[in-house]
């Protein structure tokens, strides 16, 4: 396999992997740029407009990041220096680096008013790193441990009680070649466990796309615009919740959209960065949470988003239904 089907993955100690270039810039996004400091600025910019939205439709709203490996797993990182200080996900919430006293006070009353919206998941993670793999090896995402970390986090952050047993619900091992390790030839694999976590949430809705390309087998080809609804009879939490989310959430039963419905009475998950406002004030949830990738903070989403409108252009007449169907 030739160099550029690797070229953006850092080979780092002991077989760890990690996404260092690629489209998103990944390691360029530790700087100190004016680029990024304006990034910066856009997103709190969008996350308070977001938080005002919410509030005037009388809804709860929360965002969540999840940081990088270099973030949380740097000691094998190999020969490429990591600012932590310079994070995308922590200085969303406490600003970038200032050295002026003045400074620093409006940088605290900024982050102030944004630490109820922002979970932070950098320091809990870095806290944890050294309990269990929060993060596969060969694979830019994170394992069952980091989800479950993630989702502890947010039901903290929602004052909602987690469901106890979902380590305990049953898994298996196999042996696989991650999204990074499957790039290179032979392919670099790992041992991984994974869990069943589906127990009382059942889904109610699946849009066309999603079931047409998992009848085919071609579920792995799914992305932006994706979108699933569970319901769940037996919640101890009977709030409503839409997710706008990206693969770290994702539509299978595997990752954080399951391990929510199975807390709440009604999940919907949307594949999106970015909200769509219209089906948020259609559903009325009681919370809209939003949840991003690190590396895709490069740029700032456009809330202007539409789900019909999107999955009609992007997927033609295997999502014509979608119109129809988009509300429960």
């Amino acid at each position: 396999m030739s160099d550029a089907a690797t070229d953006h993955i850092h080979v780092g100690r002991d077989g760890w992997l990690f996404v260092v270039a690629g489209s998103n810039n990944v390691i360029a996004q530790f700087n100190e740029s004016g680029f990024m400091a304006h990034q910066t600025e856009l997103w709190r910019g969008l996350l308070r407009a977001r938080a005002a939205r919410a509030r005037a439709l009388g809804l709860a709203y929360r965002h969540v990041v999840v940081p990088e490996k270099l973030c949380i797993y740097e000691s094998f990182v190999d020969g490429i220096a990591v600012d932590l200080r310079l994070s995308p996900a922590r200085r969303l919430v406490r600003g970038l680096p200032r050295r002026r006293p003045l400074a620093w006070l409006r940088e605290w009353r900024v982050t102030r008013a944004l630490r109820e919206t922002c979970i932070d998941l950098v320091a809990p993670m870095r806290a944890a790193r050294n309990e269990a793999q929060l993060f596969y090896r060969t694979d830019s995402h994170w394992t069952f441990a980091g989800c479950h970390l993630a989702y502890r986090e947010i039901c903290r952050s929602l004052r909602a009680t987690p469901c106890p047993d979902l380590a305990e619900r049953g898994s298996g091992e196999s042996t696989f070649a991650g999204d990074l390790g499957s790039r290179f030839d032979p392919p670099r694999t790992e041992r991984a466990r994974l869990h069943t976590l589906q127990r009382d949430a059942a889904r109610v809705h699946a849009s066309p796309i999603v079931e047409a390309r998992e009848a085919a087998g071609r579920a792995d080809t799914l992305h932006v615009g994706s979108h699933v609804i569970y319901r769940n009879a037996a919640a101890a939490d009977p709030r409503r919740l839409v997710l706008f989310g990206d693969s770290y959430a994702h539509f299978a039963p595997t990752m954080l959209t399951i391990m929510l419905a199975e807390t709440f009475a009604e999940v919907h998950f949307v594949w999106s960065t970015s909200i769509d406002w219209s089906y948020v004030e259609r559903v009325r949830p009681d919370i809209v949470l939003t949840e991003i990738a690190e590396r895709f903070m490069f740029r700032v989403p456009d809330d202007r988003f539409s789900l019909e409108a999107y999955a009609a252009e992007r997927f033609g007449e295997e999502a014509l239904p979608e119109a129809q169907n988009s509300s429960p």
